[in-house]
């Protein structure tokens, strides 16, 4: 008898058990160090919760975040065809290339945060075995990109849950050598399949969520609105079920983006998540296995409309708010210095006894 009740591997499973809650003892110690430290209470505020936040995540008063890692998963999408996009599929393959020269924007930023960067081929539409070979890009291709979601789902349940797997593993082998994580994307077309995500799984109207992507007119905007609707009608994805709503909304690199989230949890590592396709990727991440959200830094709120109800969604506030849409990661390796910075203050900054320094109490 079919039931309703979705399939696990047996990976997935033994990955799920692995993710525990952050040690309160850890964020009960760094919450009264920074109680005492020698500033008017809590005068450095979200920072501060952010290294709570980092002490218990990785049982430690000195978290380590020195060995930082972006992520890059890259995929296409089938519902390029609907002309959803201003650029064309090609520029994806374009891009890793870019990637690998070191010459786009998530190189520079990360270059700046002392990063490095993986570039994950998920589900390219171009053959880039030549890099994967060569040991430039790691690949886990699942297919040569997602079927047209506007006409049916974008790849069967068995590839969602290979994609999930495959960031899983891209976590696991890592891992051992990295201290903190940072989620990339690249994908032309990959707005439309993050807003059905959102869409789906906040309960929100299409037309408040749908943004202009890579630069839409307005015309051009609601033609997306128009087809996103199509989408949802045709595809009815689960919203009870993360992996049905990968499946049928989703993208490869959006499973990947998941996948690695999940596995950054599993191995007790903090991962700052980027921007919106990366976000789309932490939603279905929090569906399938919600004790990960304790492992999330979300990095910064982008343009995109529906980024802030994705947000709302999973209970985090952004560290910064710039305007950016640009994706590949480059909001996370921002958001790396503020990181290390609330490190800083949690190991660095004296308390008033130890700089002999009279606190608000003892004034009175």
């Amino acid at each position: 008898m079919k039931t309703n009740k979705p399939e696990h591997t047996d990976f997935l499973e033994a990955t799920y058990q692995k993710i525990f809650p952050p040690d309160s003892d850890y964020r009960e110690k760094a919450t009264a160090r920074l109680d005492q430290l020698t500033m008017p209470h809590w005068a450095l505020g979200d920072l501060m919760d952010l290294a709570v936040d980092l002490a218990g995540i990785t049982r430690s008063m000195t978290p380590p975040v020195e060995r930082k890692q972006m992520v890059v998963m890259v995929g296409d999408h089938g519902v390029i065809a609907e002309g959803v996009s201003k650029f064309p599929s090609e520029v994806t393959a374009q891009m890793v290339y870019n990637f690998v020269a070191g010459g786009a924007g998530i190189n520079a930023l990360a270059r700046q945060a002392g990063a490095e960067v993986a570039v994950v081929d998920m589900g390219c539409s171009v053959d880039l075995s030549e890099l994967a070979n060569a040991g430039k890009i790691i690949s886990k291709k699942i297919g040569p990109g997602t079927s047209n979601i506007a006409h049916g789902s974008a790849m069967t349940r068995t590839h969602a849950v290979m994609a999930v797997e495959a960031g899983i593993e891209v976590a696991n082998q890592m891992a051992p050598t990295v201290d903190i994580f940072g989620t990339g994307d690249m994908g032309i077309g990959n707005t439309t399949p993050s807003t059905a995500i959102v869409a789906t799984l906040t309960g929100n109207s299409i037309d408040e969520l749908t943004g202009r992507g890579t630069g839409l007119d307005d015309e051009q905007l609601a033609h997306k609105k128009t087809v996103l609707e199509r989408i949802l009608q045709i595809n009815k994805p689960n919203a009870k079920d993360g992996m049905d709503v990968l499946a049928k909304v989703g993208g490869f690199e959006i499973g990947g983006i998941a996948g690695l989230i999940i596995g950054t949890a599993a191995n007790r590592k903090p991962v700052v998540v980027d921007g919106f396709i990366s976000t789309a990727g932490a939603l279905i991440a929090c569906s399938l296995e919600p004790f990960v959200r304790d492992y999330i830094i979300c990095a910064h709120r982008s343009m995109e409309p529906g980024h802030g109800a994705m947000q709302k969604k999973i209970g985090c506030r952004p560290l910064l708010d710039l305007n950016l849409r640009l994706g590949e990661g480059t909001g996370a390796a921002l958001a790396m210095n503020l990181v290390e910075a609330s490190v800083a203050i949690l190991t660095e900054v004296a308390t008033f006894a130890d700089a002999g320094v009279s606190d608000s109490e003892s004034d009175s």
